[in-house]
């Protein structure tokens, strides 16, 4: 097998173009589709690719990640099974860490809660669509705080609220959609973000 060409030497002060910029969130992209990247890695570091200013820092935020072009080599692991249904009747269902939901799923609580944090998912694609109905049940869902979120639907004799972070949209993640349809029952969206990696990957550690 020929040997893998080395990655591109980048002079410590170049300064970063647009283009690049662009191309370094496209590997990022690809990264979360292969697993490589949970939906608040992907998030933290495509802010971090915008907000950066030399060529150096994009090449910190994709090292640990193969580049197609440069490493077509590398085979991913197979992909976790998707989940599409999230349904509690009289119970709870309890969705976190990593794990796959469906570019199109649905939540549906009765007499019981459901629980979706989305930080440390792996999302396919552009959007993630979830169709969240509950009926005297609460339902919960947490996204990375910055990706944008589209909250519709209608309540009777119940509420939808979404509760944003602090943290601008950042463009080129996800969109999360929820379509909420509440019946004396609630439905919730939380933006939340630890700082934990986003203080790392400025460090560079």
């Amino acid at each position: 097998m020929a040997a893998r060409p080395p990655r591109e030497e980048r002079a410590p002060g170049l300064r970063a173009s647009d283009a690049e910029r662009e191309r370094t969130v496209t590997t990022l992209r690809d990264g979360a589709v292969h697993g490589r990247l949970t939906f608040e890695e992907l998030a933290q570091r495509t802010e971090l690719a915008y907000e950066a200013t030399t060529g150096t820092e994009l090449e910190q935020l994709v090292a640990d990640l193969p580049v197609a072009a440069r490493d077509a080599d590398v085979v991913d692991a197979p992909a976790r099974k998707q989940r599409r249904w999230n349904i509690a009747v009289l119970g709870g269902c309890d969705r976190k860490g990593r794990w796959r939901p469906a570019p199109d799923s649905v939540a549906l609580a009765v007499l019981g809660g459901v629980d979706l944090d989305l930080r440390d998912a792996m999302i396919d694609g552009d959007e993630l669509v979830i169709t969240a109905v509950s009926i005297l049940g609460g339902i919960e869902i947490v996204v990375p705080e910055g990706v944008e979120v589209d909250l519709g639907g209608f309540a009777l004799l119940g509420g939808t609220e979404h509760k944003p972070g602090t943290a601008p949209i950042r463009p080129g993640t996800p969109t999360v959609r929820v379509r909420g349809f509440a019946l004396l029952g609630g439905i919730e969206v939380k933006s939340k973000r630890p700082a934990g990696e986003r203080r790392r990957l400025r460090e560079g550690g």
